[in-house]
């Protein structure tokens, strides 16, 4: 399971990534943190903790914690209860903005230590090439033969994080740079629309240059029109060099690139909408950033007129595989009935 954010204007809400190269595995010394095969989920198991709390320290994002009060580590467990009951998690569930979502991924795991050892200007890349085409048929063979349900290939099909991050490239990960291949996204936030706003009425002059400008409120008092269309997002109120910190390991083309995509949709829904936007100038925003007006309004409707099952898509729980794997407790003296038969295969 994988997640995305929307991100507000100025707020960054930040819950366990659930990485693929997570540092609290790798810090704990008793063993006793691990990534389920099943859905990717990060757990602490509590009967092995310890409390060395190297993980605290460890993960980058500082999402594991200390329980002064049960002497263990603990941190978000994405709810996997309710997940293998094909529910959401909690916090997504009550999510007054809707801003979450949660969907399936496959991912080839022979490839993240090379993914995580890539250059910094090819970490992105590096962790999104991870991520396979769950169409391709090659991908889907693979999966059955690590026993992948075709229950969870049909949702990473109908993923909405799939569709975010890999084929509209709007999501990205929250601070590459560490390395851990986060798996939580973000869509980096495109604020209210810039135009010629002033004290004055100036909107002819404005106008002239943005073609924007004339559509919105002039009473206030800053100027954020530019000769170019691009180049308001480049004076935006939140800092691109500061998201692309955050985003992009510094880099900023990937901020601009996914802010001129959601322009180009919101321009386009505004000549759909309203139709006082010259289509040709629309037509012109989305072939720069490669879209088609089909995929425009795939990505506002996804956005903005999400259902509750377009956001979250979870496959069921196949529980009489868990069950098939579990020893019999009357075979061995002392079994706890937790074990394992024989060696599961990766997926199960």
């Amino acid at each position: 399971m994988f997640q995305l954010e929307k991100m507000a204007m100025f707020y960054l809400p930040r819950i366990c990534n659930h990485c693929l190269n997570p540092a609290c595995v790798a810090s704990c010394p008793s063993g006793a943190i691990y990534k389920r095969g099943e859905d990717g989920v990060v757990l602490i198991n509590q009967q092995v903790c310890r409390a060395w709390r190297m993980c605290v320290s460890a993960c980058p994002y500082k999402k594991s914690y200390y329980n002064w009060s049960a002497g263990k580590s603990e941190k978000c467990i994405l709810c996997y209860p309710r997940l293998e009951a094909g529910l959401a998690p909690a916090c997504m569930h009550s999510c007054v903005g809707r801003i979450r979502y949660l969907g399936v991924m496959l991912y080839d795991a022979d490839k993240i230590q090379e993914a995580a050892s890539a250059p910094d200007d090819e970490l992105i890349d590096r962790q999104l090439d991870l991520i396979l085409d769950p169409f391709d048929e090659a991908v889907i063979k693979s999966a059955k033969e690590n026993g992948v349900a075709d229950s969870t290939i049909a949702a990473a099909q109908t993923s909405p994080v799939y569709k975010f991050v890999i084929v509209w490239g709007l999501g990205l990960p929250l601070h590459p740079e560490f390395r851990t291949l986060p798996m939580l996204f973000y869509v980096p936030p495109l604020l209210p629309v810039v135009a010629s706003l002033s004290d004055t009425d100036n909107s002819e002059q404005s106008s002239k240059f943005n073609p924007i400008a004339k559509f919105w409120n002039k009473n206030t008092l800053y100027d954020t029109s530019t000769e170019a269309l691009w180049g308001t997002i480049e004076q935006a109120r939140f800092p691109i060099k500061y998201m692309a910190n955050m985003f992009g390991v510094g880099n900023e083309g990937k901020i601009k690139n996914v802010l001129r995509k959601q322009l180009a949709v919101r321009m386009h829904r505004r000549s759909v909408t309203v139709g006082d936007i010259n289509k040709t100038f629309v037509a012109d925003a989305l072939s720069e950033v490669s879209l088609k007006p089909d995929d425009a309004d795939d990505i506002y409707k996804l956005t903005s007129l999400a259902t509750f099952d377009d956001r979250f898509n979870i496959p069921p729980a196949h529980r009489e595989q868990a069950l098939e794997m579990l020893e019999n407790t009357g075979d061995t003296k002392g079994a706890a009935g937790f074990g394992f038969k024989e060696k599961p295969v990766r997926g199960l």
